[in-house]
């Protein structure tokens, strides 16, 4: 007669809580629990972005990105506050670069932003924005242009993620593998914050124009200090050129801005308005000097540099939806001078308009939606 023996089990352990509580694991998750602990109590802050390290000086007090020529006229028209829905018509003329006429339309949500603009050229441009988490969004650009013109099409994507004390991004121009390897260019950048004030960073370029070249690449690097009524922005760039900026509160609504560029050799610099550029064996330097005055209805820029350039601009709310735009430039060196005026004309439907009525009435008007710009 059998008897039947009852198997003894053995408990095993599953391969994953072994990964996750044996003594190193232990470790290093105490280790890192104890470095956050002590990153927050430094009270650090986003710093930004490295495109946009010297935004205040570039962007805010100079009129590098404000400068026109000729005669323009702008008409846009709200259809709705939120959804944002906007359309616009620009007419220019004598204006170098700028086509005659261009039409536009603007779409705006929380997440999504979309903009186009087609010409009578036939020029298309394109960009749209998508926050996929309140730290992550990501920007796409595009240009197509007709066949019989030589510009060729252009495409950008941009990936930005900020986090509680840091900034990276990934930005592409053009990518592709038809050549059968990757060709287009690449940036890669990241900013952190290393004290309240200071912010250290690095940004990276690999670039190939054509699977015939062999690939090049740089490194530059950033910093950025801000106090309360002054912030210095410096950029070692690739090549050996260096960029600082100064810019400083002078009262409530007066501000200044100081940007020096110095080119010790050839390599890539960063243009004026934040992109990558190749350049030749140089030596020289710029300095340039500008100044913002804000007023209850107008605002006043004005700039000179070490070149003999002089620039100024004035935008005066002539009405609640008109504005004047007039701009100056004067170069002593070359004896030219150009001029620009401009205006702009906003309108919106009754719907929107009895809104601002009742805002104003109110004081509270109604929130517009944080478009991802």
């Amino acid at each position: 007669m059998s008897t039947a023996t009852t198997p003894i089990l053995v408990s095993e352990k599953p391969v994953s809580s072994f990964l996750t509580e044996n003594p190193i694991t232990s470790l290093l998750s105490s280790l890192s629990q104890s470095f956050h602990e002590r990153r927050a109590t430094l009270d650090l802050t986003n710093p930004g972005t490295v495109e946009n390290v010297s935004r205040e000086v570039q962007k805010d007090v100079f009129l590098n990105n404000y400068m026109f020529t000729g005669m323009r006229a702008d008409f846009s028209k709200s259809f709705s506050m939120d959804p944002i829905f906007q359309t616009s018509h620009a007419f220019a003329m004598g204006a170098q670069g700028t086509p005659p006429y261009t039409f536009a339309a603007i779409f705006g949500t929380n997440k999504a932003f979309l903009q186009a603009n087609l010409d009578n050229e036939g020029q298309l441009a394109g960009r749209f924005n998508y926050r996929w988490s309140p730290k992550l969004t990501s920007k796409f650009n595009i240009q197509l242009t007709p066949p019989s013109q030589t510009p060729q099409p252009v495409f950008t994507m941009d990936t930005d993620y900020s986090g509680a004390d840091f900034s990276a991004g990934i930005k592409t121009f053009n990518p592709s593998l038809l050549d059968g390897t990757l060709t287009g260019i690449f940036i890669g950048s990241y900013l952190q914050s290393v004290t309240p004030n200071l912010a250290l960073g690095i940004e990276s370029v690999w670039q190939r124009s054509a699977a015939s070249l062999g690939p090049e690449a740089a490194l530059s690097y950033v910093a950025r200090y801000a106090a309360k009524d002054w912030i210095a922005s410096a950029q070692l760039q690739a090549g050996g050129a260096l960029q600082a900026t100064y810019w400083r509160r002078i009262a409530e609504k007066v501000e200044a801005g100081v940007d020096c560029q110095l080119t010790l050799a050839g390599g890539m610099a960063r243009d004026g308005g934040g992109g990558m550029m190749g350049g030749s064996m140089k030596k020289e330097g710029v300095t340039t000097l500008g100044a913002k005055y804000d007023f209850r209805m107008s605002t006043f820029r004005a700039q000179v540099d070490t070149q003999g350039k002089l620039a100024c601009m004035l935008e005066k709310r002539v009405a609640p939806a008109v504005t004047l735009t007039f701009v100056g430039d004067v170069d002593h060196f070359k004896n030219q001078a150009k001029l620009g005026i401009s205006v702009s004309i906003e309108s919106a439907t009754e719907a929107i308009q009895e809104m601002q009525e009742q805002a104003a009435l109110s004081g509270t008007g109604p929130t517009p939606p944080s478009v991802p710009f």
